[in-house]
């Protein structure tokens, strides 16, 4: 197998420096990454899924007290659509009075944050997991994401492992945020840069 490595940011040329690595294909399907506790309640999560998909979207209390259920933290006011992805309920905190919309991924192999009077539009992923590319058994890697209070996160956006949004921050649609959003950001693109400060009238 070869990866493509890019030529420094100051050459002009769009060639590509081809370097032979050997990945341990085996050893990372292999790899125990999860504890027996944590397969045990990824099965029974699983089999619970329908009773939060298929409950009607007003049944706003019913999903919250599942997700409590699996060890979630979640504050008064939560609102979270049935079409909500959650891999593991016990690596999330919800503050109060947050919406997650329609269709979202909350990909929390590890822990997601997210504060309080937060919007999380529909298709938005966050993603909390990651491999280690400069390791040949491509070990995962369950890095944490945290959400400041009075967010954004528009339709669309991917936010990756190990990152932090200020509070007040906006993310726009379909931003590629890998980097740490400031307190009061607005950004957008990919990757997301900085496009303004956030004035609230």
């Amino acid at each position: 197998m070869y990866i493509a490595m890019a030529l420094s940011p100051k050459s002009t040329s769009r060639a590509k420096a081809i370097v032979p690595v050997s990945l341990d294909v085996s050893a990372s399907r292999y790899a125990r990454n999860y504890t027996l506790l944590e397969m045990a309640w990824r099965i029974v999560w699983s089999a619970c899924g329908p009773a939060f998909r298929l409950s009607p979207r007003l049944f706003w209390g019913w999903r919250n007290s599942l997700l409590r259920g699996f060890g979630a933290k979640i504050g008064r006011g939560v609102r979270v659509d049935p079409s909500v992805k959650v891999f593991a309920p016990w690596n999330l905190s919800i503050g109060a009075d947050t919406s997650i919309g329609y269709d979202a991924v909350l990909y929390n192999l590890g822990e997601i944050v997210i504060g309080s009077r937060v919007t999380i539009s529909q298709r938005a992923h966050l993603c909390a997991g990651t491999h280690d590319y400069s390791d040949a058994q491509m070990p995962l890697r369950k890095l944490p994401i945290t959400v400041g209070d009075e967010v954004w996160v528009c339709a669309d956006v991917f936010v990756g492992p190990n990152v932090h949004i200020g509070s007040q921050a906006v993310l726009g649609a379909r931003a590629v945020v890998v980097r740490d959003v400031p307190a009061g950001a607005v950004v957008a693109g990919n990757p997301a840069q900085f496009i303004k400060s956030r004035v609230i009238k």
